[in-house]
């Protein structure tokens, strides 16, 4: 029991690295020789600067980005994002404009509109969100503040493969597959991700932002509300969530040792290929909900011809030590969350018992 691992493919809280796990337990009690752990320790002591401005230096560096960017540490997970990104950037006569192609994405634009700030400039829901609205399906205002998207719709099994060409500057939820794959960040202006799905525990949420935009948010908002306030602060206006941004840095660190974000794109595409041709090799038993242009590399979302025999599936999966397979509530079935930590042999175990299982049903 002692070493005792389940395969986890709960969508968040997510699996982690185990190499992670130990490292991070092999210094609970003592930390950088302080005799105390990272829980405990100043945030302005040197030794937790040290790992607050190396996680910063490390993501940049995996995302290819310079020093018009900057990484803010914020908590309140992405849904205060939603709220901040419009109260910090548009305005009534320059709103920002929204791709709704899931749940998340639908939320953020629910906070502008609320706000009286915020447009559509694309929707698959009509459809059941079953794909990523194309390039062609934007219809953009020149004046909009920003087009925000979320490029991987957890729920729903879809994610951009392709990076909007617009005139505004772009905004993206990446919540559940920053730093899985390697794209052209430099297209971004804005980027940001509760870290729970795909980076580490609860708690943080990761800003990735060109300096310039930042510099421009509005200056007459609550202190805590303001982008700026944790750019000239570094993030550290009030306590950080210090343990959360101590296991991200360990997780970013995992990222590079195992060969950077080429390598977490080469092991996200083999895991997904297994789980995808068992549910198209399926002779109908399973039924994908996304278009396979649009399918994720982190979320892989599937029926059953029954709800019964989907309770069914759920259940014996968890037997099998195969955790967290439920689809989530508004959409039912089946999902399998296979973000970088999750290894090939969890997709192949998972994939076995899908065959075992349809076999048998």
């Amino acid at each position: 029991m002692k070493d005792f691992r389940v395969y986890n493919f709960n969508p968040g809280p997510a699996t982690l690295p185990l190499e992670v796990l130990k490292d991070a337990q092999s210094e609970l009690l003592n930390f950088d020789g302080t005799g105390m752990s990272i829980m405990e320790i100043s945030h302005r002591s040197a030794p937790y600067e040290r790992v607050h401005n190396q996680t910063k230096a490390d993501i940049l560096s995996l995302m290819g980005l310079g020093d018009d960017y900057e990484v803010l540490f914020i908590q309140g997970g992405a849904s205060l994002q939603f709220a901040m990104i419009p109260m910090n950037f548009a305005t009534v006569e320059r709103k920002g404009a929204y791709v709704l192609s899931g749940t998340f994405s639908s939320n953020a634009y629910k906070e502008a509109a609320t706000l009286g700030v915020g447009t559509i400039a694309a929707s698959s829901k009509e459809g059941g969100f079953r794909h990523v609205p194309t390039q062609d399906e934007l219809s953009i205002d020149p004046n909009a503040a920003y087009l925000h998207v979320c490029y991987n719709n957890t729920i729903y099994g879809t994610e951009f493969h392709y990076i909007p060409e617009v005139d505004v500057p772009l905004i993206a939820d990446m919540s559940s597959d920053m730093l899985s794959r390697p794209i052209d960040f430099k297209k971004f202006d804005f980027m940001y991700a509760g870290v729970q799905k795909n980076l580490g525990p609860a708690g943080v949420v990761i800003v990735v932002a060109k300096k310039k935009m930042i510099e421009s948010s509005r200056a007459d908002l609550p202190t805590m509300l303001k982008y700026e306030t944790f750019l000239k602060k570094n993030s550290l206006y009030n306590t950080p969530p210090s343990w959360s941004i101590y296991m991200v840095g360990k997780v970013v660190r995992w990222i590079i040792d195992q060969g950077g974000l080429s390598a977490m794109a080469e092991r996200n595409a083999r895991k997904a290929k297994i789980l995808y041709d068992a549910i198209d090799q399926s002779d109908g038993f399973y039924v994908g909900h996304a278009e396979p242009s649009s399918r994720s590399f982190m979320n892989v979302t599937f029926r059953l011809p029954t709800e019964n025999l989907e309770k069914k599936f759920a259940a014996e999966a968890a037997e099998n030590n195969l955790i967290g397979v439920k689809g989530h509530r508004s959409v039912g079935g089946m999902r399998a969350s296979i973000y970088n930590a999750m290894p090939i042999e969890g997709a192949e175990a998972l994939a076995d018992f899908m065959n075992r299982f349809r076999q048998n049903n």
